[in-house]
């Protein structure tokens, strides 16, 4: 069973070590208008590479915004390490070791490997975007690699949000 997170509501508490060093905790981050917390697959997904290489090319519009960026996975040090040699990612803040429990916390879905390379386990995609008090103004989620949303587009919408203080959605009762 998946949790189900709430817009308008406190996120779960995630903490993970950065490759590179340090370590990147949701509740101790002062962004001055959101977080956004990409959850992707690992080194292994090639869609995943584009997303994040997506993000990186445009972190001065996210920063300019006041928003914070940082991409997580179940990855190990070796394999975050190694995403950071492999592909276009300097500067993002990149996550790795992300436990099952913390997944499932947060209502990622799971897979199992399907090819040579894969992890045994890792979560497919998701994305929160967080105001700096801790709660969720947005979730998405995915059960597959596709589907992602795109930097500019993302940005372009975030800065219309914060300008019109526009409010959280989707928080009426089913």
């Amino acid at each position: 069973m998946h949790s189900t997170l709430v817009p308008g509501q406190s996120v779960p508490a995630l903490t993970v070590p950065l490759a590179g060093g340090g370590e990147f905790s949701l509740n101790a981050t002062a962004p001055e208008n959101f977080t956004i917390v990409i959850f992707y697959r690992g080194l292994h997904c090639p869609i995943c590479k584009g997303q994040l290489t997506d993000f990186r090319s445009k972190l001065h519009d996210f920063t300019a915004l006041g928003i914070d960026v940082v991409a997580v996975s179940m990855n190990t040090r070796e394999l975050a390490e190694q995403t950071t040699r492999d592909w276009d990612v300097s500067g993002m803040k990149l996550g790795y070791g992300l436990s099952r429990e913390q997944a499932k916390t947060w209502g990622l879905y799971l897979s199992s490997a399907i090819r040579d390379g894969e992890p045994d386990v890792f979560s497919e995609p998701g994305m929160a975007i967080v105001r700096p008090d801790g709660t969720l103004y947005h979730w998405s989620v995915q059960t597959a690699p596709f589907g992602r949303a795109k930097a500019a587009e993302l940005a372009g919408v975030l800065k219309f949000v914060i300008e019109n203080d526009y409010p959280v959605r989707g928080i009426l009762a089913a």
